[in-house]
């Protein structure tokens, strides 16, 4: 008889616990549904002066105007660095890259890659249960740091192409992370022009790319910034760029009519941002506005609010804990320099959004030029790090017609600002941006502003304390961030 109870309590444990394991797995099986897939579309160069939805009347971006008018426009949206890698190392681990070793370049002997103990966006999703995918420009490492479950191959310049490619995704029976990033609207190669004065092609083909309508520009109608010289080779290049960018919008178009054939359009949050501003001189590789200042278009189909245009001041280190945050995935926020931005996308007006930082110390390696930058509220300072040293100037945008014809002229000017206070800077730069937008009036050389430039240098190295800085050593050759240099 004893024998006969401890064989039905047996078989009711089994029972319960086979029930509760049924149960776990339907729980996980509904909680991988409901959440949501993600796109995130990542344009090589491309700044807030050439999109419609940015208040550019001149060139055509219709899809991703279309994302602006269903979704958000964030005014104040800013990338750490104006240098692709080092960006884009940003946007997939939600850390500045001073802290993970990602200081420049990867490509060719420029080399720099992020430490291999960091847990990048792609890789925590994959943990979670996402399929993730990612298209076209990489330009990270290494690859067991930014691992993806599936590389999809296309011509980065075709992003019409790369979206047919990307159907397998669109239709995953889980969700999905989908990481599309073109080459457009990046300088394309040969970058020495022949002759010097003939603009960069910017990729574009005189036969065009399959299945892409070419729409060229007249360089009479394009929107000259008021940062560059507005000269016949600053206007040819610009047509040039315009063209590649309507290239971009028409993939983008493409995509998401595939997304909304999938049936899973109401269930994918849609991300379009640039890695760093237009490739001329004064925007990328700077840390003035024009280089760091980039478009931010944000649907989630969750949000019954439409057409917002959002101001609060975010930043590419936001992005990988705002999108795990979307993605119901568990995160410390203690493990991110970023914070999410989930819970302001809709909204019109926000509070305590009025603070970024930006960090930038290479480029290609042979351009060693160190800035920090904080902006908080209309205050910006930047700290030129290296500021006895000559600016350096990208090989693509030297070699530039835009900067050429200013150069070989021996012209005093660069758009606003003389060429000596182009190549040679202060130390520190402090603006007011509500007043001077162009950042043209240094606050740092008044003494009527010597108590915003200390509250504003505090602000700095605080920021470079909190995310461990190895430039903080020059404040007054400070070591404390520093190593011992023994191995224990």
């Amino acid at each position: 008889m004893k024998i006969k109870v401890l064989k039905i309590s047996f078989l009711f444990f089994a029972v319960i616990f086979n029930s509760c394991k049924n149960a776990s797995k339907e729980s996980e099986t509904v909680t991988l549904i409901e959440r949501p897939n993600v796109i995130l579309f990542v344009a090589d160069d491309h700044g807030t002066d050439a999109l419609g939805c940015y208040g550019n009347n001149v060139i055509q971006t219709p899809n991703l105007d279309k994302l602006a008018s269903e979704g958000t426009i964030f005014k104040n949206a800013y990338c750490t660095s104006a240098s692709c890698a080092a960006s884009r190392s940003v946007i997939l681990t939600g850390k500045f890259g001073h802290a993970t070793g990602s200081y420049g370049h990867v490509h060719d002997y420029h080399h720099f890659s992020t430490y291999d103990n960091v847990k990048s966006l792609p890789v925590l999703l994959e943990n979670s249960g996402y399929e993730t995918a990612r298209i076209g420009k990489y330009h990270v490492a290494p690859e067991t740091v930014y691992h993806f479950n599936t590389v999809l191959e296309a011509d980065p310049r075709n992003t019409v192409e790369m979206a047919e490619q990307c159907g397998s995704v669109l239709n995953s029976d889980k969700p999905f992370f989908l990481y599309f990033c073109t080459d457009d609207p990046h300088r394309g190669q040969p970058f020495e022009p022949d002759p010097w004065n003939a603009p960069n092609n910017f990729g574009n083909k005189p036969e065009g790319y399959k299945g892409v309508e070419t729409i060229v520009y007249n360089p009479e109608d394009v929107l000259v910034p008021n940062f560059l010289p507005d000269t016949k080779e600053s206007r040819e290049e610009i047509a040039q760029y315009y063209q590649s960018i309507s290239r971009i919008d028409q993939g983008f178009g493409k995509l998401m009519k595939m997304l909304q054939e999938s049936g899973k359009a109401n269930n994918t949050i849609v991300m379009y941002i640039s890695d760093n501003g237009m490739a001329f001189p004064g925007a990328k590789t700077t840390v003035n506005e024009p280089g760091i200042k980039l478009p931010c278009i944000i649907k989630d189909p969750t949000n019954s609010t439409k057409g917002i245009i959002n101001n609060a001041m975010i930043s590419w280190v936001d992005l990988t804990p705002t999108i795990l945050d979307m993605a119901k995935v568990n995160y410390k926020p203690e493990d991110f320099h970023g914070k999410s931005f989930k819970n302001i996308i809709a909204e019109k007006k926000t509070e305590g959004w009025n603070e970024i930082y930006a960090s930038h110390t290479f480029h290609e390696i042979t351009m060693y030029y160190p800035m920090r930058v904080v902006r908080s509220g209309n205050y910006k300072l930047i700290w030129n790090i290296a500021w006895r040293l000559e600016y350096p100037f990208a090989s693509d945008l030297w070699a530039s017609s835009t900067w050429q014809s200013i150069y070989r002229t021996n012209e005093e000017y660069f758009g606003p600002k003389k060429i000596k206070d182009f190549l040679f800077r202060p130390e520190f730069e402090l603006y007011n941006l509500a007043e001077d937008p162009e950042e043209l009036n240094n606050l740092a050389l008044q003494k009527d502003f010597e108590k915003e430039l200390e509250i504003m240098k505090t602000k700095m190295k605080e920021f470079q304390i909190k995310t461990e800085d190895p430039w903080y050593i020059m404040w007054g050759h400070d070591a404390s961030l520093q190593g011992t240099g023994v191995n224990l």
